[in-house]
């Protein structure tokens, strides 16, 4: 079994022109007050097996409380044990942790984890 470390982010130098070697302005991520009721914010899917608790846990400890994304967690686990995946990952970041339940709507600078034993589908 293959065992992925995650490495410290690299140290990004700023982007320059060709023609003036002059930084360019750093992108504006949009946060949660900057996005309105029915706005496009990208949803980002992360899965892994069982042993991936450590990986999310760096990744979600890296991640800024409002960087716009909505994050969906799907964790290959034993259907017929309780998940306690939510309560893990909360202490890992401040954006809101919730199992993914039908009907509930999708927002920015949330993570949704999948439950034990249930299929996904995201709908517009």
């Amino acid at each position: 079994m293959k065992k992925i470390l995650a490495s410290a982010p690299r140290k990004r130098r700023p982007k320059t022109s060709r023609k003036t070697n002059v930084a360019a302005p750093a992108r504006e991520v949009p946060t949660t007050a900057q996005i309105g009721p029915g706005a496009k914010f990208p949803i980002a899917g992360l899965g892994a097996s069982a042993g991936g608790l450590e990986a999310f846990e760096q990744f979600f400890g890296q991640v800024p409380k409002a960087c716009g994304i909505a994050f969906v967690v799907v964790q290959h686990l034993d259907p017929t044990h309780k998940g306690i995946l939510v309560e893990l990952l909360q202490r890992t970041t401040e954006m809101p942790v919730l199992w993914v339940k039908d009907g509930l709507r999708v927002e920015p600078d949330h993570v949704y984890v999948i439950p034990p034993n249930t299929d996904l589908s995201i709908l517009r």
